[in-house]
């Protein structure tokens, strides 16, 4: 699905992830090691390995059960990215580990309570685009527009697996096809529909240019909150968006929940309508409908072009997402990456 932009379009072009350093990631955690009890906090900075690849790792080296091992969130294989694990080990020392290639500790330190998924609130990003070929000027009015207005809330391709295939597999499962055969499947699988889905109302709210203005029968989202609230309960709903204070949500359908209503859900209806029978399967799972923010506000935006030998220009973007976001949504708003040469 080819999704709109907000803010007129990419500016440039240029080549991302052409090695593993020119996409990094570092979780932000919120909370801090107590220096002691049973679970053993490890920040790991890993390159070319699966965040869950980590963990069973741990866990064999360690000698305890995968389950002992807690991260956060998933980390991309093909990047530098910076995570913390956890490790359960109730009356044992640390152990004592010979790091693999493409693994390094960069601290160790004890806390009191496992590590579990969502715990950390933001990750910082450094991406180069190299091979950068654009308009410096209008590259600047685009930075200054994300940083004002933020840029929709889609989920990343990397949610849909290669070439889509977890989405084409979930939706063939949902309406009568093949069951996923391992357990873990089930969820990616779940994900990626649910993403889909709501792509597909946001999608239709950015060529409308709503994705950042109330529409009535809208349910809000207070920014850092999970809290929701009907748009038309609060007369001063419209400026609050327009702040930034809160953000316009979709569905990511399930079992119904908070329902939207008026023109917000003949809206979400209308765009949702043609996929009912992947919805009804998603309710037949148990999955929940939850709501998700439209707009994704960029932090700590920062930027540089730097010329590179034979004349070639990298474009250097750092920033923070809040967990659960993805970088490329906001690479997509920058930069076309060109057609690879017959």
């Amino acid at each position: 699905m080819s999704l709109p932009h907000a803010h007129g379009g990419p500016v440039a072009e240029a080549n991302l992830k052409a090695i593993p350093a020119d996409f990094q990631v570092f979780e932000c955690m919120h909370v801090v090691p107590e220096e002691e009890g049973e679970h053993l906090w490890l920040e790991i900075e890993k390159t070319g390995w699966n965040t869950e690849d980590v963990a069973m790792w741990l866990a064999k080296t360690a000698g305890i059960h995968r389950l002992s091992v807690g991260y956060s969130g998933l980390k991309d294989k093909h990047a530098v990215t910076r995570q913390w694990f956890s490790l359960h080990l109730p009356g044992k020392a640390d152990p004592d580990f010979d790091w693999p290639e493409g693994v390094r500790l960069v601290q160790a330190v004890r806390h009191r309570r496992k590590l579990n998924r969502g715990t950390h609130r933001a990750n910082r990003f450094v991406i180069r685009a190299t091979g950068f070929r654009g308009d410096e000027m209008l590259l600047a009015e685009r930075m200054a527009a994300i940083t004002a207005q933020g840029i929709p809330n889609y989920f990343g391709e990397q949610r849909f697996g290669r070439g889509a295939g977890n989405l084409v597999r979930g939706r063939e499962w949902l309406t009568g096809g093949e069951a996923p055969r391992k357990k873990a499947l089930r969820s990616i699988w779940l994900s990626a529909v649910r993403s889909d889905l709501f792509n597909q109302v946001l999608a239709e709210r950015v060529s409308r240019g709503i994705w950042n203005r109330v529409l009535a029968g809208d349910i809000l989202q207070p920014e850092g909150s999970r809290g929701l609230f009907h748009a038309d309960d609060d007369v001063e709903a419209a400026a609050r968006v327009i702040s930034g204070e809160v953000h316009p949500t979709a569905p990511m359908p399930g079992v119904p929940g908070m329902a939207s209503s008026g023109p917000c859900r003949e809206m979400e209806h209308q765009i949702l309508a043609p996929s009912q029978a992947v919805i009804d399967g998603l309710c037949r799972e148990g999955v929940d409908e939850i709501r998700r923010a439209t707009r994704l506000p960029v932090q700590d935006l920062q930027w540089s072009l730097q010329q590179e030998r034979e004349g070639e220009n990298t474009l250097e973007v750092a920033f923070r997402l809040p967990a659960g976001a993805f970088a490329t949504t906001v690479m997509a708003e920058l930069v076309t990456t060109p057609e690879p040469s017959a």
